[in-house]
């Protein structure tokens, strides 16, 4: 299950509007046949993904459909994995979206046991360890079931509300100024997640000195609306960051505009981060492992740690408030 988890956190807030889900697909004798994720929303299912990487199966690779990789895969493949056991770290859904239902997967499959981490609750998808048990397939729940849950906060959010998170890249010492500080890694992770954000909020003081673009240009992705919170409308128009095309660029000395948006990230250092920590539902912190001169990122504010991960040189830190 933790290598599970370790894969779906790779993508985590990269499958908006869906849960970062992650799969791993062991034989009778335990050896590791494949870990699979969710990738982003309309791509296969973390169990078909496991699934997909196990057959090791060049035809599909060339089936660009993700139902048809799915029908394919049920047509030549029943009862492939009789006797192994798939850990996921969500249960797996029991119903058809974009794509058909993995509860239905795993046992035409012909899997002897699943193990579960989290429990589905969204009541259009749930069901599916329910589903298994009838279907003669041992089921087991709650594995790391913190850890799992822990993972899925973020869907649980914004199917419920609008998820707004706090970034912010920082040296070893804390330094979050003066120019760039992540890798090129670190920074077309932040591009992937500004494909799917709604809106993009900075300070104005960031917009005066960086003249930043603010946009997805790493991963060709879209550029998301911009708030600038500032109480001066004294910004240079010609810069890149006016001139993208169907951007909304708002320019405010307030937080009303955040009410009409869904998914939200701030990007700013110890002003910002004052002003919305009460707020915040996440926090992620790129950290680079090298010790710098300049402004410290500062607040009396207590976090607890969701999961850290490698990426590349820099860390990953996801956090949020401490209850």
């Amino acid at each position: 299950m933790k290598l599970a988890l370790h894969e779906a956190w790779k993508y985590q807030l990269l499958t908006y509007p869906n849960p970062a889900v992650g799969a791993l697909i062991v034989d009778q004798n335990f050896k590791i046949l494949s870990i699979g994720s969710h990738k982003r929303a309309g791509d296969a299912h973390a169990e078909l993904d496991a699934v997909i990487r196990a057959l090791d199966d060049k035809k599909i690779d060339k089936i660009q459909d993700t139902n048809s990789k799915y029908n394919y895969i049920v047509e030549n493949y029943k009862d492939h994995f009789k006797g192994c056991t798939i850990y996921v770290t969500l249960e797996p859904c029991n119903h058809k979206g974009k794509t058909p239902a993995c509860s239905i997967l795993i046992e035409k499959m012909g899997f002897r046991r699943v193990v579960i981490g989290a429990t589905e609750q969204n009541s259009v998808a749930l069901g599916g360890g329910e589903y298994l048990k009838s279907s003669g397939i041992e089921v087991v729940t709650g594995v790391m079931e913190k850890e799992c849950n822990d993972l899925i906060s973020p869907f649980l959010t914004w199917s419920n509300k609008s998820f707004l998170f706090f970034k912010i890249a920082m040296s070893l010492n804390g330094v979050y100024d003066g120019g760039i500080i992540s890798s090129y890694r670190s920074r077309e992770y932040v591009h992937k997640i500004r494909d799917k954000i709604d809106l993009l909020v900075i300070g104005g003081e960031s917009v005066r000195v960086d003249r930043p673009i603010l946009d997805s240009r790493l991963v060709g992705g879209k550029a998301p609306d911009i708030l600038i919170l500032s109480k001066r409308d004294d910004f240079e128009k010609d810069i890149p960051l006016f001139k993208v095309n169907g951007r909304k660029v708002y320019i405010e000395d307030n937080l009303d505009k955040i009410k009409e948006y869904k998914f939200i990230m701030v990007e700013g250092g110890n002003r910002l981060f004052e002003l919305f920590k009460d707020i915040i539902d996440m926090m992620l912190i790129f950290r680079s492992p090298y010790i710098k001169d300049g402004k410290v990122f500062r607040s009396d504010f207590k976090m607890e740690y969701l999961y850290t991960q490698n990426n590349g040189i820099d860390n990953i830190e996801w956090l949020k408030e401490s209850s």
